[in-house]
């Protein structure tokens, strides 16, 4: 079982702070935006005096509200149609384990969202890259790279749009080119798409359920953790109108009883949030994205491209090796008595030796903080040992 690359620099950064150090976190998707009012309100107000097993598939007036939801976007979604599982990660898990065997294969675009190896390991699946790359955005691979990898032990590809970690917004003729090749060699899809509302410069999100003909081979899952602010309450999505796929999951579901009620409750008030919240937020990340972007580009060296969705963005960095970078500027650096903490990149990827010089980084902090962060960041690449560039 692999280390996250986002949390294995964890005893550095705590290390560092017990050395009176400030610490800036770029490190993971933990935003600051407050959860909504409603969401706090409703667990204030549990008047239960028992907290009791939900269904194994969610609450069903929760499910039937998430289907209310899923209409008003556009998705055409039976609440039967619904799992609510703990957290988008157990989601993926479940679809991984409804559809494969041990030893199967999944495709996935790289640099992918790190826990997708656990996932996977967890599930006795191999994890097949097809690499994007930097140059261009990241952008998805041609058509061509993914039929090269298909074997007789394929049985899915997996995307995150927008992109974990690299901010890349899929358009929908990327997607309906998958749907071809998910047609014609009779895998599933799995989409994971808990950053549908964060998409910028006009760009608007294409769900894989709006694929056509594809009802049996697609698989979304969602999250309320990002879109709500509300990470820790352990709640997501499975959807597919394969009945079938729902009936397998159901019984993963069974087996660990049903997802947080709690979090349920807090989820459900959340769908009732006001669009006035999601304009601000949206305004917010704009602004955060665009100031992080102009910033990190004026340092020498540094690479980054403008992402058009999520809170992410993966950084070539001008060092021998950022994993060991990540490690010296949490152990080694200080700068008037802060420092930063981001996510080596080279646990992003599957194939080897990929991402030595890249990070990602969640600009999930509010500008001043972003300010101060990446001015730490662009002294410690002045000054970092292993500095590549001359």
């Amino acid at each position: 079982m692999p280390p996250s690359p986002i949390r294995k620099l964890v005893p550095f950064a705590e290390e560092a702070k017990r050395k009176g150090r400030k610490v800036y976190h770029l490190n993971i998707g933990q935003p600051d935006i407050p959860t909504p009012e409603g969401a706090i309100q409703a667990i204030r107000n549990l008047s239960d005096r028992v907290i009791e097993y939900s269904h194994s598939a969610g609450h069903e007036g929760y499910r039937k509200k998430l289907s209310d939801f899923y209409r008003k976007i556009g998705l055409d979604v039976d609440y039967s149609d619904i799992l609510v599982t703990t957290g988008g990660s157990e989601a993926i898990t479940f679809s991984l384990m409804s559809t494969t065997d041990p030893g199967d294969e999944v495709i996935v675009p790289e640099p992918f969202y790190a826990n997708y190896n656990g996932f996977s390991i967890a599930s006795g699946v191999r994890i097949v890259p097809v690499t994007s790359v930097i140059e261009n955005g990241f952008a998805l691979p041609p058509a061509e790279e993914f039929e090269k990898l298909i074997t007789p032990r394929t049985k899915a590809i997996l995307i995150c749009n927008p992109n974990n970690p690299t901010g890349y917004l899929y358009s929908q003729k990327e997607l309906e080119r998958l749907g071809e090749i998910v047609k014609k060699h009779d895998l599933y899809l799995f989409s994971d798409e808990v950053y549908r509302e964060f998409c910028y410069d006009g760009a608007v999100h294409f769900s894989v359920l709006k694929l056509k003909g594809l009802d049996e081979h697609v698989i979304m899952t969602d999250s309320v953790s990002k879109r709500y602010s509300m990470c820790g309450v352990r709640i997501g999505t499975l959807v597919s109108r394969n009945k079938s796929i729902i009936s397998t999951a159901l019984k993963f579901a069974q087996a660990r009883l049903s997802p947080p009620s709690l979090g349920q409750l807090a989820g459900e008030a959340a769908l009732n949030t006001p669009d006035s919240y999601f304009t601000g937020v949206y305004d917010e990340y704009i602004e955060r994205r665009n100031f992080m972007v102009e910033a990190l580009n004026h340092i020498p060296g540094v690479i980054c491209p403008k992402p058009k969705g999520a809170f992410y963005t993966v950084v070539h960095l001008p060092v021998d090796d950022s994993d060991k970078f990540s490690q010296w500027i949490l152990s080694d650096f200080d700068y008037h008595n802060q420092t930063v903490m981001i996510a080596p990149a080279s646990g992003f990827y599957a194939t080897p030796g990929l991402g030595r010089q890249e990070v990602r980084i969640a600009y999930v902090l509010k500008k001043e903080d972003l300010k101060n962060a990446i001015e730490t960041l662009a002294e410690a690449l002045r000054i970092y040992p292993g500095r590549t560039l001359k």
